[in-house]
Protein backbone atom coordinates (compact mmCIF):
# COMPACT_ATOMS: atom_id res chain seq x y z
CA UNK A 1 0.00 0.00 0.00
CA UNK A 2 1.56 3.23 -1.15
CA UNK A 3 2.35 6.17 1.15
CA UNK A 4 3.54 8.52 -1.61
CA UNK A 5 2.55 12.21 -1.47
CA UNK A 6 -1.05 12.81 -2.45
CA UNK A 7 -1.64 14.66 -5.74
CA UNK A 8 -4.20 17.45 -5.63
CA UNK A 9 -7.59 16.77 -7.16
CA UNK A 10 -9.05 19.67 -9.14
CA UNK A 11 -12.61 20.84 -8.68
CA UNK A 12 -13.36 19.73 -12.23
CA UNK A 13 -12.05 16.23 -11.52
CA UNK A 14 -14.05 16.11 -8.30
CA UNK A 15 -17.24 17.20 -10.05
CA UNK A 16 -16.74 14.39 -12.57
CA UNK A 17 -16.51 11.86 -9.72
CA UNK A 18 -19.63 13.39 -8.13
CA UNK A 19 -21.55 12.89 -11.39
CA UNK A 20 -20.20 9.34 -11.75
CA UNK A 21 -21.38 8.14 -8.31
CA UNK A 22 -24.63 10.14 -8.10
CA UNK A 23 -27.81 8.08 -7.56
CA UNK A 24 -30.40 10.87 -7.64
CA UNK A 25 -33.88 9.77 -8.66
CA UNK A 26 -33.20 6.09 -7.96
CA UNK A 27 -35.25 5.39 -4.82
CA UNK A 28 -38.56 6.05 -3.13
CA UNK A 29 -38.60 7.33 -0.47
CA UNK A 30 -35.64 9.38 -1.61
CA UNK A 31 -34.63 10.61 1.83
CA UNK A 32 -33.72 7.08 2.94
CA UNK A 33 -31.16 7.07 0.14
CA UNK A 34 -28.96 3.99 0.02
CA UNK A 35 -30.73 2.47 3.02
CA UNK A 36 -33.37 1.50 0.49
CA UNK A 37 -30.87 -1.10 -0.69
CA UNK A 38 -31.24 -3.09 2.53
CA UNK A 39 -34.02 -5.65 2.14
CA UNK A 40 -35.23 -8.35 4.56
CA UNK A 41 -32.90 -10.70 2.71
CA UNK A 42 -29.94 -8.48 3.62
CA UNK A 43 -31.04 -8.55 7.26
CA UNK A 44 -31.28 -12.37 7.20
CA UNK A 45 -27.83 -12.51 5.62
CA UNK A 46 -26.47 -10.30 8.40
CA UNK A 47 -28.09 -12.49 11.06
CA UNK A 48 -26.36 -15.55 9.56
CA UNK A 49 -23.01 -13.94 10.43
CA UNK A 50 -23.77 -14.19 14.16
CA UNK A 51 -21.84 -17.18 15.51
CA UNK A 52 -20.41 -16.49 18.96
CA UNK A 53 -23.10 -13.96 19.89
CA UNK A 54 -20.46 -11.44 21.00
CA UNK A 55 -21.91 -7.91 20.97
CA UNK A 56 -19.49 -4.99 20.72
CA UNK A 57 -20.54 -1.36 21.19
CA UNK A 58 -18.97 1.04 18.70
CA UNK A 59 -19.86 4.37 20.31
CA UNK A 60 -17.59 6.68 22.29
CA UNK A 61 -18.31 7.68 25.90
CA UNK A 62 -20.30 10.92 26.34
CA UNK A 63 -17.50 13.50 26.46
CA UNK A 64 -18.03 16.56 28.66
CA UNK A 65 -14.40 17.70 28.62
CA UNK A 66 -13.00 20.15 26.11
CA UNK A 67 -9.83 19.51 24.14
CA UNK A 68 -8.24 19.80 20.70
CA UNK A 69 -10.63 17.15 19.37
CA UNK A 70 -13.69 18.34 21.34
CA UNK A 71 -14.36 22.04 20.76
CA UNK A 72 -17.99 21.78 21.92
CA UNK A 73 -18.17 19.48 24.96
CA UNK A 74 -21.39 17.65 25.70
CA UNK A 75 -23.51 18.64 28.71
CA UNK A 76 -24.59 16.38 31.55
CA UNK A 77 -26.06 17.55 34.82
CA UNK A 78 -28.45 16.22 37.42
CA UNK A 79 -32.00 17.56 37.64
CA UNK A 80 -33.21 15.35 40.51
CA UNK A 81 -31.03 14.02 43.31
CA UNK A 82 -33.77 12.24 45.21
CA UNK A 83 -33.58 14.86 47.96
CA UNK A 84 -37.09 16.28 47.60
CA UNK A 85 -39.48 14.88 50.18
CA UNK A 86 -41.91 12.66 48.28
CA UNK A 87 -43.47 9.20 48.47
CA UNK A 88 -41.15 6.26 47.87
CA UNK A 89 -39.32 5.39 45.73
CA UNK A 90 -36.83 8.25 45.40
CA UNK A 91 -35.91 9.21 41.83
CA UNK A 92 -32.73 10.51 40.24
CA UNK A 93 -32.81 12.31 36.90
CA UNK A 94 -30.34 13.96 34.60
CA UNK A 95 -30.17 16.26 31.58
CA UNK A 96 -28.16 15.59 28.42
CA UNK A 97 -27.40 17.94 25.53
CA UNK A 98 -24.83 17.98 22.76
CA UNK A 99 -23.86 19.71 19.52
CA UNK A 100 -22.93 16.32 18.13
CA UNK A 101 -21.66 17.08 14.61
CA UNK A 102 -17.92 17.33 15.17
CA UNK A 103 -15.01 15.15 16.20
CA UNK A 104 -15.95 13.95 19.70
CA UNK A 105 -19.38 12.29 19.54
CA UNK A 106 -20.23 9.06 17.75
CA UNK A 107 -23.03 10.09 15.45
CA UNK A 108 -24.89 9.44 12.23
CA UNK A 109 -25.04 12.00 9.42
CA UNK A 110 -28.45 11.96 7.75
CA UNK A 111 -29.00 13.07 4.16
CA UNK A 112 -29.97 16.59 5.24
CA UNK A 113 -26.53 17.16 6.78
CA UNK A 114 -24.53 17.82 3.60
CA UNK A 115 -25.25 19.92 0.51
CA UNK A 116 -22.94 20.34 -2.46
CA UNK A 117 -23.50 23.21 -4.83
CA UNK A 118 -26.48 24.18 -2.70
CA UNK A 119 -28.23 20.84 -3.24
CA UNK A 120 -28.88 17.96 -0.90
CA UNK A 121 -29.16 14.37 -2.03
CA UNK A 122 -31.63 13.80 -4.88
CA UNK A 123 -31.06 17.37 -6.06
CA UNK A 124 -33.25 19.01 -3.41
CA UNK A 125 -32.34 22.70 -2.92
CA UNK A 126 -31.08 22.90 0.66
CA UNK A 127 -32.47 26.38 1.35
CA UNK A 128 -35.94 25.30 0.32
CA UNK A 129 -36.16 22.26 2.60
CA UNK A 130 -34.04 23.21 5.65
CA UNK A 131 -34.83 26.08 7.99
CA UNK A 132 -34.87 27.04 11.64
CA UNK A 133 -37.38 24.28 12.35
CA UNK A 134 -35.15 21.58 10.91
CA UNK A 135 -35.10 19.57 7.70
CA UNK A 136 -38.22 18.73 5.70
CA UNK A 137 -36.23 16.34 3.51
CA UNK A 138 -33.46 13.95 4.44
CA UNK A 139 -34.22 14.03 8.15
CA UNK A 140 -32.76 11.33 10.38
CA UNK A 141 -36.34 10.40 11.28
CA UNK A 142 -36.81 9.21 7.69
CA UNK A 143 -34.04 6.62 8.05
CA UNK A 144 -35.22 4.42 10.90
CA UNK A 145 -33.03 1.56 12.13
CA UNK A 146 -30.57 -0.39 9.99
CA UNK A 147 -29.51 -4.01 10.37
CA UNK A 148 -27.07 -5.26 7.78
CA UNK A 149 -23.68 -6.86 7.16
CA UNK A 150 -20.77 -4.87 8.52
CA UNK A 151 -17.27 -5.05 7.07
CA UNK A 152 -14.33 -3.79 9.13
CA UNK A 153 -11.51 -2.47 6.96
CA UNK A 154 -8.84 -2.69 9.64
CA UNK A 155 -6.00 -0.95 7.84
CA UNK A 156 -3.50 -1.01 10.74
CA UNK A 157 -4.02 -4.79 11.05
CA UNK A 158 -3.39 -5.19 7.32
CA UNK A 159 -0.25 -3.06 7.46
CA UNK A 160 1.07 -4.49 10.74
CA UNK A 161 1.04 -1.08 12.44
CA UNK A 162 -0.73 0.30 15.50
CA UNK A 163 -2.42 3.10 13.55
CA UNK A 164 -2.36 5.15 10.38
CA UNK A 165 -0.70 8.50 10.80
CA UNK A 166 -2.94 11.56 10.37
CA UNK A 167 -3.05 12.56 6.72
CA UNK A 168 -2.66 8.99 5.44
CA UNK A 169 -4.96 8.40 2.46
CA UNK A 170 -6.87 5.18 1.93
CA UNK A 171 -7.14 4.72 -1.82
CA UNK A 172 -9.26 2.33 -3.86
CA UNK A 173 -6.22 0.08 -4.22
CA UNK A 174 -5.90 -0.02 -0.43
CA UNK A 175 -9.54 -1.07 -0.08
CA UNK A 176 -9.01 -3.91 -2.56
CA UNK A 177 -5.81 -5.00 -0.81
CA UNK A 178 -7.60 -4.95 2.57
CA UNK A 179 -10.41 -7.11 1.19
CA UNK A 180 -7.86 -9.71 0.10
CA UNK A 181 -5.84 -9.58 3.30
CA UNK A 182 -8.84 -9.73 5.64
CA UNK A 183 -10.90 -12.19 3.60
CA UNK A 184 -13.91 -9.86 3.33
CA UNK A 185 -16.20 -8.82 0.52
CA UNK A 186 -17.81 -5.41 0.23
CA UNK A 187 -21.12 -5.94 -1.52
CA UNK A 188 -24.61 -4.50 -1.93
CA UNK A 189 -26.31 -3.20 1.19
CA UNK A 190 -23.37 -3.58 3.53
CA UNK A 191 -21.86 -1.12 5.98
CA UNK A 192 -18.15 -0.40 5.56
CA UNK A 193 -16.24 0.71 8.65
CA UNK A 194 -12.72 2.09 8.25
CA UNK A 195 -10.39 1.69 11.22
CA UNK A 196 -7.37 3.99 11.16
CA UNK A 197 -6.44 3.41 14.81
CA UNK A 198 -7.27 7.03 15.68
CA UNK A 199 -8.27 6.34 19.26
CA UNK A 200 -5.37 4.01 19.99
CA UNK A 201 -3.06 6.78 18.79
CA UNK A 202 -4.93 9.34 20.87
CA UNK A 203 -4.74 7.21 24.01
CA UNK A 204 -1.02 6.58 23.59
CA UNK A 205 0.19 9.93 22.23
CA UNK A 206 -2.55 12.32 23.30
CA UNK A 207 -5.37 14.00 21.36
CA UNK A 208 -4.81 16.31 18.41
CA UNK A 209 -6.95 18.44 16.12
CA UNK A 210 -8.30 15.69 13.87
CA UNK A 211 -10.21 18.32 11.89
CA UNK A 212 -6.85 19.51 10.57
CA UNK A 213 -5.19 16.12 10.03
CA UNK A 214 -6.71 12.66 9.91
CA UNK A 215 -6.44 9.45 7.98
CA UNK A 216 -9.40 8.71 5.74
CA UNK A 217 -10.69 7.72 2.35
CA UNK A 218 -9.26 9.41 -0.71
CA UNK A 219 -11.94 10.43 -3.20
CA UNK A 220 -10.69 7.78 -5.62
CA UNK A 221 -12.10 5.10 -3.29
CA UNK A 222 -15.68 6.34 -3.60
CA UNK A 223 -16.37 5.08 -7.15
CA UNK A 224 -15.38 1.59 -5.97
CA UNK A 225 -17.69 1.80 -2.95
CA UNK A 226 -20.47 3.16 -5.17
CA UNK A 227 -20.00 0.30 -7.62
CA UNK A 228 -20.27 -2.21 -4.76
CA UNK A 229 -23.57 -0.63 -3.62
CA UNK A 230 -22.75 0.14 0.01
CA UNK A 231 -25.56 1.38 2.26
CA UNK A 232 -23.50 2.95 5.05
CA UNK A 233 -19.98 4.26 5.53
CA UNK A 234 -18.32 4.77 8.90
CA UNK A 235 -14.94 5.32 10.49
CA UNK A 236 -13.10 6.11 13.70
CA UNK A 237 -12.59 9.51 12.08
CA UNK A 238 -15.22 11.03 9.82
CA UNK A 239 -14.25 9.01 6.71
CA UNK A 240 -12.63 12.10 5.13
CA UNK A 241 -8.91 12.42 4.52
CA UNK A 242 -7.63 15.63 6.07
CA UNK A 243 -6.18 17.89 4.82
CA UNK A 244 -8.56 17.50 1.89
CA UNK A 245 -6.93 16.57 -1.41
CA UNK A 246 -9.64 18.44 -3.34
CA UNK A 247 -9.25 22.10 -4.18
CA UNK A 248 -11.98 24.16 -2.53
CA UNK A 249 -13.85 21.22 -0.96
CA UNK A 250 -13.10 20.68 2.73
CA UNK A 251 -15.03 17.38 3.14
CA UNK A 252 -15.14 15.69 -0.25
CA UNK A 253 -16.07 12.22 1.04
CA UNK A 254 -19.04 13.73 2.87
CA UNK A 255 -20.13 15.40 -0.35
CA UNK A 256 -19.76 12.24 -2.41
CA UNK A 257 -21.26 9.79 0.08
CA UNK A 258 -24.13 11.84 1.50
CA UNK A 259 -25.05 14.34 -1.23
CA UNK A 260 -24.26 12.25 -4.32
CA UNK A 261 -24.67 8.60 -3.28
CA UNK A 262 -27.29 8.96 -0.54
CA UNK A 263 -25.08 7.01 1.86
CA UNK A 264 -25.34 8.15 5.51
CA UNK A 265 -22.10 8.35 7.48
CA UNK A 266 -21.13 7.14 10.94
CA UNK A 267 -18.47 9.44 12.40
CA UNK A 268 -16.15 9.01 15.39
CA UNK A 269 -16.68 5.33 16.09
CA UNK A 270 -14.47 3.59 18.63
CA UNK A 271 -13.35 0.59 16.58
CA UNK A 272 -10.65 -0.68 18.93
CA UNK A 273 -12.78 -3.28 20.70
CA UNK A 274 -14.34 -4.63 17.52
CA UNK A 275 -10.88 -4.80 15.96
CA UNK A 276 -9.75 -7.02 18.84
CA UNK A 277 -12.94 -9.11 18.64
CA UNK A 278 -12.51 -9.61 14.90
CA UNK A 279 -8.88 -10.60 15.32
CA UNK A 280 -9.88 -13.16 17.95
CA UNK A 281 -12.69 -14.53 15.79
CA UNK A 282 -10.51 -14.59 12.67
CA UNK A 283 -13.07 -12.75 10.58
CA UNK A 284 -13.91 -9.13 9.84
CA UNK A 285 -17.57 -9.41 8.83
CA UNK A 286 -20.46 -9.24 11.30
CA UNK A 287 -23.99 -8.05 11.82
CA UNK A 288 -24.26 -4.34 12.60
CA UNK A 289 -27.26 -2.68 14.21
CA UNK A 290 -27.68 1.11 13.92
CA UNK A 291 -30.66 2.79 15.61
CA UNK A 292 -30.51 6.60 15.38
CA UNK A 293 -32.77 8.73 17.53
CA UNK A 294 -36.16 9.44 15.96
CA UNK A 295 -35.76 13.22 15.66
CA UNK A 296 -38.18 14.79 13.15
CA UNK A 297 -36.25 17.39 11.17
CA UNK A 298 -32.89 16.29 12.59
CA UNK A 299 -29.78 16.34 10.43
CA UNK A 300 -28.40 13.33 12.25
CA UNK A 301 -28.24 11.74 15.66
CA UNK A 302 -25.84 10.64 18.37
CA UNK A 303 -25.68 6.87 18.12
CA UNK A 304 -24.07 3.80 19.68
CA UNK A 305 -24.04 1.14 16.96
CA UNK A 306 -23.53 -2.50 17.87
CA UNK A 307 -21.52 -5.13 16.03
CA UNK A 308 -22.59 -8.72 16.69
CA UNK A 309 -20.15 -11.51 15.82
Amino acid sequence: MSSSPEPRVSRREFDAIFAEVRTWGRWTPADRGAWNRVTPEHVRRAASLVRSGTAVALGLPWDTRGGPDNRRPALHHMTDLGDVEAPEPATYKDFLAVDYHGKAVSHLDALSHVAYGGRLYDGRPAREVIGAGGARFGSVAALGPLVTKGVLLDLPAVLGTDWLEPGRAVHARDVLAAERALGVTIDEGCAVLLRSGRFRRSRELGPWDSGAASAGFHVDALPLLAERGVALLGADGDSDLRPSPVEGVHSPVHALAVAAMGVPLLDNLDLESVSAACAEAGRHEFMIVVAPLNVPGGTGSPVDPVAVL
